[in-house]
Parts: structure tokens; sequence; C-alpha cells
């Protein structure tokens, strides 16, 4: 090739974990490889987020009925796929299946420390066939940043600078004053915090972890890695793929790629004007994605004939407007308050619309249509004093009307004497408000939610309180004062992008991949469709086609 600055075999545009993995397959295979991350810090949006990984049949698991079968069935009855998400099919659901364990395979053998999330963290849809109701989720392993070495302030920061598990952090938060075995895991956590500052270290947990452990490998492997240094444009010769137009130090450079490029560059969370046209309603300013989440390259890829699809989509997670919201690096999140037993979640009628439990992106999307007909955004949280007493709110007790005066002061926090009180602060009307809360304790009676089917999944009661039966998802709202906070569909990305095949390969509209370009994570239409099976639901997919992509590539695919 000719007219290049630089060439690569592999070239990665963006540093989410699968532009990691991908590029460590191309390394172990004797090729070059160079990640171009257009921000400041390495990570992308997998740095800031859980980090959590679903993949099924994983060296983790013990569960004796685990099988790739198993988990095929399980895909092929959640995902929704047709004409309204072309960006899954069998064969893809299969690759991933089958890959993404031997993934996680490779990614260990290149020294990466990975972990079982938890022993319970089910699958949001754990009733369907294949489902899994312990769990198929991975994380890495807490993270001591400073192994990073000069490259540890380009790491993202992350959501969770602690040394633990995230959800044993969650525990910790939520029921250490129910339980002497949480109050046990607090202070094991509590140690490591303090040992952790004496001897200098500096753990950071879930999606930062990841990242933080699969840089730390991808250096050691060899591949180039560049921040500050965004792709503007494909060059294309005899109609492939051949290098990529990059600003590096300020230049305009030309990197040839001898054997394609990888697009993983994120969604467009922080679009609005994308948003405005593929997802109205929605803002970006309610998004947790990093500000470089800007969907730069999709014009570009379909000025190349790539076709987008499922761009209506996005992984929604709930989250609610509270003081300072704007400010905030991780926004305040809705799930864990609604999800609790004693709170329910209703619209600007006063009526409710959907399972407060179950899947985030779900929960979002139902929002989302129910704002169409009535207005839904934001809705209403509500619960009672009952639950203020067993419950924290964003982190802190608000058990007393002294310790909830400035979120009330602020008027964020709704509170109401009686029902009808409530209903007044809130603009409803205060029959139907009553009404749906009366219905409401009547299924928690009943032990069924005879509606929206709450509580009857195993991971809607996971969402709940394991102190709280029969159901850990169902309590009454019947002990006055009564309060109410607003929740809105934040999100943790977009879900729309190119389709790719089960080789990660851009497609055209004839089915055709483009030559030289390929594409993993959120870049894409996902490959579960417009559906979230369960925690890690777009990381696991990212890190898998990096990995698929690369090996195509590398023309290695039987051998890694």
């Amino acid at each position: 090739m000719s007219g290049f600055d630089e060439t690569f075999d592999w070239v990665v545009v963006g540093s989410g974990a699968g532009s990691m993995s991908s590029a460590m397959v191309m390394r172990k295979a004797g090729k070059t490889a160079v990640i171009l991350e257009k921000m400041p810090v390495v990570g992308g949006t997998t740095a800031k987020s859980g980090g959590v990984m679903w993949i099924p049949n994983n060296r983790f698991m013990t569960d004796a009925d685990e099988s790739p079968q198993k988990a095929i069935t399980y895909l092929d009855a959640v995902t929704n796929e047709g004409t309204d998400a072309p960006g899954t099919s069998h064969e893809k659901r299969v690759a991933y299946v089958n890959e993404s364990p031997k993934m996680l395979d490779f990614i260990v053998g290149q020294g990466v420390t990975m972990e079982r999330a938890t022993d319970f963290w089910p699958d949001y849809y754990d009733d369907l066939p294949g489902g899994c109701k312990t769990t198929r989720c991975v994380t890495a392993k807490y993270f001591n940043t400073n192994e990073l070495g000069e490259w540890k302030d380009k790491l993202a920061p992350g959501c969770a600078p602690f040394p633990a598990k995230l959800e044993d952090g969650m525990k910790v938060l939520n029921y250490a004053h129910k339980s002497w075995a949480y109050k046990w895991l607090f202070a094991k956590i509590a140690v490591r915090v303090v040992m952790a500052k004496i001897t200098g270290r500096n753990y950071t947990s879930s999606g930062a972890a990841l990242q933080g452990r699969m840089l730390k490998a991808a250096l050691a492997t060899g591949v180039d890695i560049r921040v500050n240094s965004p792709v503007k444009d494909f060059i294309v010769e005899g109609g492939k793929v051949v290098g990529v137009v990059a600003e590096i130090d300020g230049k305009t450079r030309r990197i040839g790629a001898n054997l394609g490029v990888l697009v993983n560059a994120g969604g467009f969370a922080q679009n609005q004007a994308m948003r405005d046209k593929y997802m109205p309603g929605t803002k970006a300013e309610w998004s947790n994605v990093p500000m470089g989440d800007t969907g730069d390259l999709f014009g570009k890829i379909e000025e190349l004939g790539g076709v987008m699809a499922q761009m209506d989509q996005m992984v929604g997670y709930q989250s609610s407007l509270t003081p300072g919201f704007e400010k905030d690096f991780v926004k305040p999140g809705g799930q864990g308050i609604t999800g609790k037993p004693g709170a329910i979640l209703v619209d600007h009628s006063g009526v409710r619309y959907l399972n407060e439990g179950g899947s985030y992106e779900l929960y979002c999307q139902r929002m989302i249509e129910r704002n169409r007909t009535v207005p839904a955004v934001p809705s209403w949280a509500v619960f009672d004093q009952n639950y203020l007493e067993n419950y924290k709110l964003h982190g802190k007790w608000q058990k007393t009307a002294e310790q909830r005066k400035a979120l009330v002061d602020a008027g964020y926090l709704k509170v109401g004497n009686t029902i009808e009180e409530l209903a007044a602060q809130i603009s409803v009307d205060p029959a139907v408000l009553k009404a749906t809360i009366e219905r409401w304790n009547g299924f928690v009676d009943k032990g069924v939610d005879e509606d929206f089917g709450r509580g009857g999944r195993e991971y809607d009661k996971w969402l709940g309180d394991p102190f709280n039966q029969p159901n850990p998802s169902l309590g009454r709202i019947d002990k006055g004062p009564f309060f109410a906070i607003n929740i809105i569909p934040s999100d943790v990305s977009t879900y729309g992008g190119a389709i790719i095949d089960a080789k990660a390969r851009v497609l055209k509209a004839d089915g055709e991949p483009i030559p030289g370009l390929y594409a993993c994570g959120v870049s894409t239409a996902s490959i579960m469709g417009g559906v979230y099976p369960g925690a890690g639901a777009s990381v696991g997919p990212s890190m898998t086609f990096g990995y698929i992509a690369a090996k195509h590539a590398a023309g290695v695919d039987n051998s890694l």
C-alpha cells in the first residue's frame, strides 16, 4: 500500500472492551494492532459501566444443567427476531453462545483475572425456556490501578472505586442493618479499604477494573494504544476498507490496515440530534454514558453501504432527577428504588402500567411507550413511611422528617400525610391514586401481582428484599406519611447501529459484507435484538464479537 503515514495489520476505532480483546487476538496471531481512542482516556463506556459480561456455559459456572443448547434455547425464546430487529438472527446467537466462553478463556489466558459475578444474578427472563435462575454473569476481580504505571491516569474513571464486587457493595449498602452476615461483609471490605490506604494501592471495581486489567494485558502483548486520536473517515481502495483517516497530535494522518478495521466506537447516547431523530423524547443529559459517545462514524459507515438498524433502541436504566443531577458522575438509579417491596410506579394519571422489577431496558421502554398515550415521563415512584424505615433513598436514610427536610425543601421528595394529600403534590387524581394503591395492596395480600406479574421471576425477587417474605418483591403501601419521587428513562448506552454477520463483518443492504470493515459493541445493531436478556448483554457481545472479528481477519478462526 502507498500513501499511508503508518500501516498496521489491524486498526481498531475506540477503546471499549471489545477493542482490547480483538487487538490481543491479533497480537497472539503475530500481527500488529493499534487502538485509536478519541478521548484523553481509555476504556469507553465499558469503564464506567458495571463491567458485567453475560456469558453462558462459562468456566465459572457449576450448574449441572447448563449447556450451549440451553443458552441458545433461552436466546431464541427471548429475542424479538424479525423486521423490527434485523441485528439478531439464530446464526449470530449461536455464534455468541459458542464463542463467548472461548473469548473468556482467551482473556484469562492473557492474564486478565475474572470471576463469577455472584452466585445469584438471574437472567432477566428466567421463566422462559433455557433461562438461568442462578447466574451466567462474570466480572473482573477488583484491580489496583497502580499496576498500570504511567498509564494509570489514562484509564477512564469507573463507577465503583472500592476493593469489592459490585454486588457485594450493593448488599452492604442495602442490608448491613438487617443481617450480621452483611455486617461482616462490610467489615471485610472496610479492612481492605484501610489496608489499601496504608499500602498505597488504588483499587477500582466493576467496569474500570475490567478495562484496567484489559489495558494492562493489551499493553503487555504489544498493542499500540493512542488517546486523543479521533478517526474521521475510512480509506477505501477497490471497494475494500484499507485504512482510516485520523487526527493524531493535532495532525491528519492516514493509517493503513492490512487485514481490516474494527469499529467499536460506542453509540450515540450523547448526540441529541441523533436522539431526536431516532428516539424522540429522550435526552442526552439523562444518559450515564461518557461525553465522547456521539456516533461519529455511523454516517461514514452508511456512506460505504452499511445498514443501520434498531436505532430506536437504548439500554434504558431508570434514574431520578435529584437535586444536583446534572453534576452527578453516575446518575441516581431508580431500579433499586421501585424494585423494593412497598414501592410502585404510576404515570400522571395515577395508574400503574408496568412491572417495577425486571429488566431495566424493558422498564424504560415501557415508560417511553406509555408516554405516547398518557404522560409518563417523568413517572412517580410512590412509597410510604414503612419503606423509608427499611430502605435508604439514594444511599442515605430518610426515616425522619429532619433527615428528609432538604429533599422536601428542594421540591424533590413529595410528601403527604394521606394518599389524597400526596396525590395533590404530584397532580394526579386522588381517587385514582388511592384505587391504584388499594389494588396493589390486594395483590400483596394474595401474593400475586395479577396485573404485571411482579415477583414471579427470580430476577424480580433479586431486585427486592431477601428479608421480606414470602415474596421479596411485594410489600404493602399503607403507613403514612406517603411519598413520591420522579423517575425518568435514563440509559447506559444506545442499542442500535450497523448490522453485522456472525463474523462481525459490516453488511450492506444486499446482505454482502463490506470488505475490510468489522464492528462490535454498541456501534452495531445488537445481536440480542431489542431485548436485554441478562446483566452484561452489551459488554459480553462486544468482547466476543471483537474476538470473533480478529480471528476471522487474521485467519485463525479455529486456533484461538
